[in-house]
């Protein structure tokens, strides 16, 4: 009964990481598709229309705003209409978290993250794998950390979600390891590295 019951695990574990990512691509086209169809047949004759242009639209939708996100006049308008959300009570707690999050997706070192760091726990012999966010704590309110603190983002494993720690300068020490690969070593709780992968 354990070879059989091991033997599924490795099915499932190999599995498993495939079948989701094709799911959720599935949904992401699926959902686009559903949603710009009816669009599109709005506007274009019945004949054609064929499976599959609403997600073509959607993509090119998508390519057509970056190119328009990097013109002068569209960095104004949205400066503009994202100041409007912040002064939205609600709405500027979830758009400020989502915005946060997606530019910490795309553009992790411009978003924030300088430098993979082991913090020590106290006088233990443990250390978790962190990112340093700033260096620098002057112009925080006082009492939230001196010159020789520095503020250490600590991600959990299997999830997105973590802690801001506020640690003397003297518990961290810098890791040589790109910032991706360390998160990825961290959200995997250590299974997962650059160099397994290969």
């Amino acid at each position: 009964m354990k070879y059989i019951t091991r033997t599924f695990l490795t099915g499932l574990a190999a599995v498993l990481p495939i079948v989701a990512t094709f799911y959720l691509l599935a949904w992401l086209v699926l959902a686009a598709e559903s949603i710009l169809s009816a669009a599109v047949r709005s506007i274009l004759p019945e004949k054609l229309y064929w499976p599959g242009l609403g997600v073509a639209i959607f993509v090119l939708l998508v390519f057509l705003i970056g190119l328009f996100m990097r013109t002068w006049v569209a960095q104004k308008l949205f400066s503009w209409g994202e100041a409007l959300l912040y002064r939205t009570p609600v709405v500027k707690m979830v758009y400020g978290a989502l915005r946060d999050f997606s530019g910490f997706l795309t553009e992790p070192k411009q978003k924030g993250l300088q430098q993979v760091v082991s913090v020590q726990l106290g006088s233990s012999d443990a250390r978790l794998i962190g990112f340093v966010t700033r260096d620098d704590l002057s112009g925080l309110p006082q009492g939230i950390g001196g010159t020789d603190t520095v503020a250490v983002y600590l991600p959990m494993s299997y999830q997105i979600g973590g802690y801001m720690a506020l640690v003397p300068r003297s518990s961290i020490q810098p890791v040589d390891m790109s910032i991706e690969d360390a998160m990825r070593l961290v959200l995997t709780a250590g299974i997962s590295t650059k160099a397994n992968r290969t």
